[in-house]
């Protein structure tokens, strides 16, 4: 299978037309339902192969944002071999009351993983959360970059994002 198979899969899987209200505020007429390729354990298992060779060398833990990059980084972490934390938008007041479950992070380089970016917004508060536990974050990584300003954000926040798959990847033939 070439990415361009597994680019038109995930759209023709995942793209809807419409009116959809993003995280971000923003109306777009194009939404990545995210949930039917995390939804499908044979695609999401090719999505997490493709996405290893991304995982930038020296990784030592990856973190899945709630609640897409769960799945994700649960895939990912079989391909990779490497220990998975699992990444609260807050954390619960209850029981351990942690923010990050899973893998520690304190002292280690940390691979924030998220299923589909715009605006950044997402990663960007919670990679400064998770730098406020000691971690040494450098890079996120999605399934879906939505080239909606998310890459330079986060470039500002000194995190490099990089993508499987971009929104002109997804365009109809």
């Amino acid at each position: 299978m070439t990415d361009l198979d597994l680019a038109r899969r995930v759209r023709d899987r995942c793209l809807l037309s419409g009116r959809f209200v993003l995280r971000s505020g923003r109306v777009a007429t194009e939404y990545f339902d995210k949930y039917q390729f995390e939804a499908d354990p044979a695609l999401l298992d090719e999505l997490a192969s493709e996405m290893a060779h991304l995982v930038p060398e020296g990784t030592e833990v990856l973190a899945g944002l709630e609640m897409g990059g769960i799945a994700v980084v649960t895939a990912l972490g079989r391909h990779t071999g490497l220990p998975c934390a699992f990444v609260r938008k807050t954390a619960k007041p209850y029981g351990t009351a942690r923010l990050a479950e899973g893998a520690g992070v304190e002292g280690r380089r940390v691979l924030v993983i998220e299923d589909v970016v715009t605006s950044g917004g997402q990663i960007a508060i919670s990679t400064g959360r998770l730098r406020d536990l000691g971690a040494r974050i450098e890079h996120a990584l999605c399934v879906i970059d939505r080239q909606e300003g998310g890459g330079e954000a986060l470039a500002a926040e000194g995190v490099r994002l990089l993508a499987l798959l971009r929104r002109e990847d997804l365009q109809p033939d």
